[in-house]
């Protein structure tokens, strides 16, 4: 790939030669074109960059502000391949680092932000559809509603549902009465019903207005509905309306439904609750917002299409087994409710429909066309059985290695890894350049590495471990204003787990960080902060897609990098928020072995010996979801979040037992079978039940085999063809 760069009129300090050096060093990366000086490359030494384009070789432009004006020149060019064909790629240079105060002490940076935009596109992801001719029901007041229908009529099929006021004269468009009830869907298949109890039935009113003019109190106005408060039922209205026929008062109320492919919600409360309303759906309680909000829905007909942000791997999950709740750390963070529980599922055939995202099996429902693509649920998914696929862990871990990698080349120490969105994050960054090229703003500092995401929350633990271990000073997430309380949540856990890991074993300092900066100042001063205590050696191990998998790497690099003054504990406390890692309490006083634990645990965890009776457990295995502790039937286990430490960490892979009991043995053939404390606690439970009484009673103290023989070899037995 060849790499064009523009020092932006010399107002970008470059030092082409070691960025160059350092792009050698970096596997899969390519000075080619690094080493070319220009100034003005999007004006008069445009023709630089069409000979480059006419070459067919991949092009990856320094410039993101003018990249329509390439992409145009591109096209225009005689003798270059289409961008179908060749496509031209672009990274951000200027913003990003290029402007500010560290001068070329930032050359680490832009290498390593040029070697990971060099790196090809993540392998695409499956999609989901929409469809949606115009089929758009607004629901308000009259007038604002009809206001709206104006503006949209032309684009789209118009359903008004007026709640209240006056109604225009002119009968345009299906106009219904009521109180909407309930809205559910998303762009292309909305569902809504409505309630309407008024004796006026739109339908059949001509708006002529005689019973306005016949009602004495005043009780009808041009709403075209009557005020039950004010009527004094004298029906001089209904005489008025008698051509027609539009007035009943002995019509009963009534629900009505209907389907639609877009909503116009002009109400000051919204139909749904949830923090991220589906796609298609419009809030728009004042004016101000209108306009936005109706340009958008004139494009909304035809055939869209976007990434399934998530995979789902039900074998994974821990959230419930034999109809008992565990972990529900997805459904709890989802902002868009697209996430639903049903129990009952768990190992069975979901079928396809609105309300199943395929053929899965799960106790764990996705609806993908509410899905919005945050990825938190994959975030403090502890499992990895929710991951997020756009792109996925094993894409986004290559970019950050080959950042790293190529910072390291060029000498940069200390870096930071800023995640960020490729939205509101991105343009917060800009701005922060923008100020620092004005001298207003020291600007993005020369160890910040910003790499874009979809969504800041789509990335957790095990990037964030990952990264501290392959050589990243500090990990740092930039969050907007307008983030779901859920993510910001979701985030501090997180973040609070890998910072009490990090501390634990030895590195000083504040790795992890959540930045809220709502000012360019407040980002500026955030970036600034004093470097922190990383890994000697930077780990070489890959991310993986299996999270459990890539934490065990990064924890197993870190415990071998322990700074050497560090005092080794055998264990660290974790937070319970959040928690990934853990041990059980078990209260032997309690437990009777009956081993329900050991068939809720989803990550065999817990298992049983079947020469005698004992309780194990393999602490690197559990993933602190709580089924063994809402499946016991006696309560007798705890959960303790912790990172296992002893013996160098290797105890985490060991078996230990938890509770063992002294077997009960059979009365009759004193073969060991249950334990004593469990058959003592059943018999005394029965003691009064009428149906173990006697003999009854002694077969509880007898093997299964030995109480088949007991009962066909007892002559007094009562049998069923006695009866």
């Amino acid at each position: 790939m060849k790499t064009l760069i523009c020092d932006c009129n010399r107002t970008i300090p470059l030092d082409r030669p070691g960025l160059s050096q350092a792009l050698a060093k970096t596997l899969g990366a390519s000075a080619e074109g690094v080493g070319d000086i220009h100034s003005a490359l999007c004006r008069r030494e445009a023709p630089a960059f069409q000979r480059a384009a006419k070459t067919g070789e991949e092009l990856l432009i320094a410039c993101t502000q003018e990249s329509r004006l390439f992409l145009e020149l591109a096209e225009q060019t005689e003798g270059s391949p289409s961008l179908a064909e060749r496509p031209i790629h672009f990274v951000n240079l200027r913003e990003t680092g290029g402007w500010s105060r560290d001068g070329t002490a930032a050359t680490p940076k832009l290498a390593a932000l040029i070697a990971a935009a060099q790196l090809p596109p993540p392998e695409p992801v499956p999609t989901v559809s929409y469809r949606s001719s115009g089929r758009c029901l607004i629901v308000g007041a009259g007038a604002r509603a009809e206001a709206a229908a104006a503006l949209l009529a032309d684009k789209l099929d118009i359903t008004l549902l007026a709640e209240s006021g006056e109604l225009p004269q002119a009968h345009e468009r299906e106009v219904m009465r009521g109180r909407l009830k309930r809205l559910t869907g998303w762009l292309g298949a909305f569902e809504a019903s409505w309630e309407s109890a008024n004796p006026i039935d739109l339908d059949l009113c001509t708006r002529c207005n005689a019973c306005i003019a016949a009602c004495p109190e005043g009780a009808i106005d041009f709403g075209y509905q009557i005020d039950l408060a004010r009527c004094k039922s004298h029906r001089d209205c209904v005489a008025a309306c008698e051509a027609a026929g539009a007035i009943d008062f002995n019509r009963s109320a009534r629900i009505d439904e209907g389907r639609f492919e877009l909503v116009l919600d002009l109400r000051q409360m919204p139909a749904f609750t949830m923090h991220q309303l589906p796609q298609g759906y419009f809030h728009v309680p004042d004016d101000a917002r209108l306009t936005k909000a109706v340009l958008e829905l004139r494009e909304m007909v035809g055939e869209f299409e976007k990434p399934k942000f998530f995979r789902y791997e039900q074998r994974l999950c821990a959230h419930s087994r034999n109809q008992q709740i565990g972990c529900s750390a997805c459904i709890d963070v989802c902002s868009a409710k697209a996430i639903r529980s049903d129990a009952s599922l768990k190992g069975k055939t979901v079928g396809r429909g609105r309300a199943s995202a395929g053929d899965l099996t799960a106790g764990i429902v996705v609806e993908p066309h509410l899905c919005v693509g945050c990825g938190a649920c994959g975030t403090v998914c502890p499992t990895g059985a929710m991951s997020y696929g756009y792109p996925g862990p094993a894409d986004l871990g290559q970019r950050v290695r080959t950042m790293l990698n190529a910072y390291a080349a060029a000498g940069g120490r200390d870096a930071v890894l800023l995640l960020h969105s490729q939205e509101e994050g991105a343009d917060r960054i800009n701005a922060l350049g923008r100020a620092a090229s004005a001298g207003r703003a020291h600007g993005v500092p020369a160890r910040v590495l910003p790499l874009a995401l979809w969504h800041s929350a789509s990335v957790g633990l095990d990037v964030w471990l990952g990264a501290f271990a392959q050589g990243a000073n500090q990990v740092w997430v930039l969050t907007g204003e307008a983030e779901a309380p859920e993510y910001l949540q979701a985030l501090s856990e997180q973040m609070a787990q890998a910072q009490a890991i990090v501390r634990g074993l030895g590195y000083a300092g504040e790795h992890f960080r959540l930045i809220t900066a709502s000012s360019t100042n407040e980002l500026d001063s955030a970036l600034r902060v004093p470097a922190a205590q990383g890994v000697a050696q930077a780990a070489t191990f890959a991310i993986q897609r299996d999270k459990r998998g890539t934490l065990e790497l990064a924890l197993a690099h870190l415990l071998e990098q322990m700074p050497r003054n560090s005092a080794i504990t055998d264990a660290i406390v974790l937070p319970k928020a959040g928690a990934l890692y853990g041990t059980l309490r078990v209260d032997s006083s309690k437990c009777t072995l009956c081993l329900s634990c050991v068939g809720a645990c989803p990550s065999k965890a817990l298992a049983d010996n079947a020469e005698q009776p004992q309780l194990k457990f393999i602490e690197k295995n559990c993933v602190q979801c709580g089924l063994c502790e809402t499946t016991c039937p006696e309560d007798a286990i705890q959960l303790e979040p912790r990172l296992l430490l002893a013996d160098g960490g290797r105890e985490r892979s060991r078996s230990r037992i938890l509770n063992e009991a002294q077997p009960f043995h059979c009365v009759r053939c004193a073969k060991p079978f249950g334990t004593l404390l469990a058959i003592e606690t059943m018999i005394t439970r029965l003691a009064g039940h009428a149906a173990f009484q006697g003999a009854a009673a002694e077969r509880l103290k007898m093997c299964a085999d030995c109480r088949v023989i007991d009962m066909y070899s007892n002559p007094h037995e009562q049998r069923i063809t006695d009866l």
